[in-house]
C-alpha cells in the first residue's frame, strides 16, 4: 500500500484529496499534515511514499517545505509533488526548481488523480 503524505493547510482540500484516493483501486493510505512544519515531521517519521505538497501556506510556504525535506538524507528520493492552485506563468518552474517532481493543478482533476499519483509512486520503484 503507497503511503501518501498531504501536506495542506485547508481541511477540506485534505478531505477531498484522501476522499479520493481511498476510494481508488491502489489501495493509498493517506496521512495528512495541516501545515509544512508538522508535515516536515511527519515525513521524517512516516518515511511516505510520495509527499503531495500544498504551495501557499501560511508559516512555512511549499517551496521551503520541499527544500527543507530534499536536503533531508533520508528523504532525497521521495518524489513530492506540487498541488497547488498556484497557475501564474512560471509557478510550476518555482515548485520543479524547489525540487518537486511534479506539479497538479487545483482545481484537481478526481478522475486522474490517482493515476497520476501512482505514476509518481512508480517512477521511485
Amino acid at each position: 500500500m503507497p503511503l501518501v503524505l498531504y501536506i495542506e493547510d485547508n481541511r477540506d482540500n485534505r478531505m477531498l484529496v484522501r476522499r479520493i484516493l481511498m476510494a481508488s483501486d491502489y489501495d493509498f493510505t493517506v496521512v495528512e499534515a495541516e501545515n509544512a512544519r508538522t508535515g516536515i515531521e511527519m515525513a521524517q517519521q512516516n518515511r511516505p511514499d510520495i509527499i503531495l505538497m500544498d504551495m501557499s501556506m501560511p508559516e512555512m510556504d511549499g517551496l521551503t517545505a520541499t527544500r527543507t525535506i530534499r536536503g533531508m538524507s533520508g528523504l532525497k528520493d521521495v518524489p513530492i509533488v506540487a498541488l497547488t492552485a498556484n497557475a501564474m506563468e512560471g509557478d510550476k518552474e518555482k515548485t520543479l526548481e524547489a525540487g518537486c517532481n511534479g506539479y497538479i493543478r487545483k482545481p484537481i482533476d478526481v478522475d486522474k488523480l490517482p493515476d497520476e499519483i501512482i505514476q509518481y509512486v512508480r517512477s521511485r520503484q
